[in-house]
């Protein structure tokens, strides 16, 4: 089962690229079929199979023998990564399926929102939703309850947790800095983590995201390369600690807690 965990994980990590490519570019994400970046001739299956076909092709399209980005390959690692971690964490086939669905999105709001400061709704609302529909099988949402309708309804209130803890750090931050503090992207994005992992899960996330956010930009301010006032985008942190969240949940008052 690890081994299909892996091979569903690298999948995923396959359409995460056309995800990051084509949503942005508000392109159908289904068709057409995959495409060289530089000559745009389709790419056969076998030259598709995640990772491995990159390594054999040694990173060149087989048409054109123009180079291809090793982002494509390192992601579909991610994603098979991802997905065998989660196996080895939960060992329950529901629940690691559709945490990997989770963990895709994820990924490709990272990146979308770091090349394009842009959270698309498609993924951020898409999350929400299968963060509702994966309820019953959450470990986390079903954790003290008797029944798996509850787990719904925690997902339902975790969601708005989330949904009103970043809304309320960023009307706050308006206020203070007389600017957009966070975008409404990174708000629906905390509001699906909090689906995934309660309002607890949404708190983490929060807290986790901005320490890695500040561990990014204060060396950058320090070195010159941002002002104080220079945009960054908050996504690819949200995300990372949304990740960390489908494995553990810290204890409120963590690291005294724990």
């Amino acid at each position: 089962m690890g081994f299909l965990a892996f091979a569903w994980g690298a999948c995923l990590g396959s359409f995460a690229n056309v995800l990051i490519q084509r949503l942005p570019k508000q392109q159908s994400v289904v068709s057409p079929r995959s495409r060289c970046p530089h000559c745009r001739k389709a790419i056969a299956w076998h030259d598709n199979l995640p990772v491995f076909s990159w390594l054999a092709l040694k990173g060149r399209c087989r048409s054109c023998r123009a180079r291809i980005s090793p982002r494509y390959p390192a992601v579909e690692a991610a994603g098979a990564l991802l997905s065998l971690g989660l196996w080895l964490r939960w060992g329950d086939f529901p629940w690691v399926a559709a945490a990997s669905l989770a963990a895709t999105a994820l990924l490709a709001i990272a990146l979308i929102d770091w090349d394009t400061f842009l959270i698309p709704d498609e993924l951020s609302l898409g999350l929400l939703v299968l963060g509702w529909i994966a309820a019953p099988v959450n470990p986390y949402l079903l954790e003290g309850f008797s029944h798996r309708i509850w787990a719904f309804a925690w997902s339902l209130l975790g969601s708005a947790v989330g949904f009103l803890l970043c809304w309320g750090v960023a009307w706050v931050g308006e206020k203070i800095f007389k600017r957009e503090a966070m975008g409404g992207g990174d708000v629906k994005l905390l509001a699906a983590v909090g689906a995934w992992s309660g309002g607890l899960g949404a708190f983490d996330c929060l807290m986790l995201g901005s320490l890695l956010g500040a561990a990014y930009g204060a060396p950058q301010m320090l070195q010159g390369r941002l002002k104080r006032f220079d945009p960054i985008p908050f996504g690819p942190f949200l995300s990372a600690a949304a990740l960390f969240n489908l494995f553990w949940l810290l204890p409120l008052g963590f690291p005294f807690a724990y």
